[in-house]
């Protein structure tokens, strides 16, 4: 064949295009990658609203505790505090009196109490009050924590579920390259592309997931220290006031 010929035919040659953008590659991904991103973007929806409403739930409760620990030290009646305690509804360390004061309460409404120093009351069962203190910061420990589990899922699980997209698009390039004995790239470009959009997605479901969990892990446990301290002050202040006999 002469060189004349050779550039006719390279010429009349059809050329292989491939469409490798991010969109096409989802598009045309097999119907496990396709259901496999579809979970990992539901995932990642359900852990950014989680995010948001538990950033919303802090900020809130930060607030509601400042104001309402100020008002704590600064007035001098319990009953005055708890008239006003509806304004710091959004507030564990109040949510935590108010089931202390109630208790108290009981106490003071039952056999328990007894009179002494003149009217002066004295009142005994201090280890239910306390453990009516330990309990509420418990359970308000308990609300914080609900729905971190999802963060904490998609954390760890979310790399494995890319992973599973992964093997299943490479699995495809090769399954192509079986049927048509050929390793071009129009061959195997499509499905390595899904395989590593799997991949990506994966990660990026998975690292905002870990860094919101760590965060609001970290934000309980300083809520934690705050809700014992205030238990601790607590339970000063009603011996010295309310159980001298103890």
């Amino acid at each position: 064949m002469s060189a004349l010929n050779f550039i006719s035919v390279a010429e009349a040659a059809p050329s292989v295009s491939v469409n490798t953008s991010s969109v096409d590659a989802i598009f045309q991904a097999s119907p496990i990658v396709q259901l496999t991103l579809l979970m990992l973007i539901v995932m990642s929806v359900f852990c950014w609203a989680i995010g948001y409403m538990k950033y919303q739930t802090f900020k809130k409760m930060k607030d509601a505790d400042e104001l309402f620990l100020n008002k704590f030290w600064k007035v001098n009646s319990l009953d005055t505090l708890y008239e006003d305690i509806d304004q710091y509804k959004d507030s564990s360390v109040a949510r935590v009196f108010k089931a202390a004061y109630l208790e108290m309460k009981k106490i003071a409404e039952s056999p328990l109490m007894s009179k002494a120093q003149g009217d002066k009351p004295i009142l005994s069962g201090i280890d239910n009050l306390e453990r009516v203190l330990n309990k509420s910061a418990e359970n308000e420990i308990a609300k914080l924590e609900s729905r971190l589990t999802v963060l904490a899922t998609t954390g760890s699980t979310g790399p494995f579920i890319g992973l599973f997209g992964t093997v299943w698009g490479i699995m495809g390039s090769f399954h192509k390259i079986g049927q048509t004995g050929s390793a071009s790239l129009a061959v195997v470009a499509p499905g390595i592309s899904e395989a590593l959009i799997a991949t990506a997605i994966g990660l990026a479901t998975a690292i905002p997931a870990v860094v919101l969990y760590n965060n609001f892990i970290s934000k309980i446990r300083k809520q934690e220290i705050t809700l014992n301290n205030f238990n601790a002050d607590f339970l000063n202040i009603v011996k010295r006031n309310f159980f001298q006999g103890n």
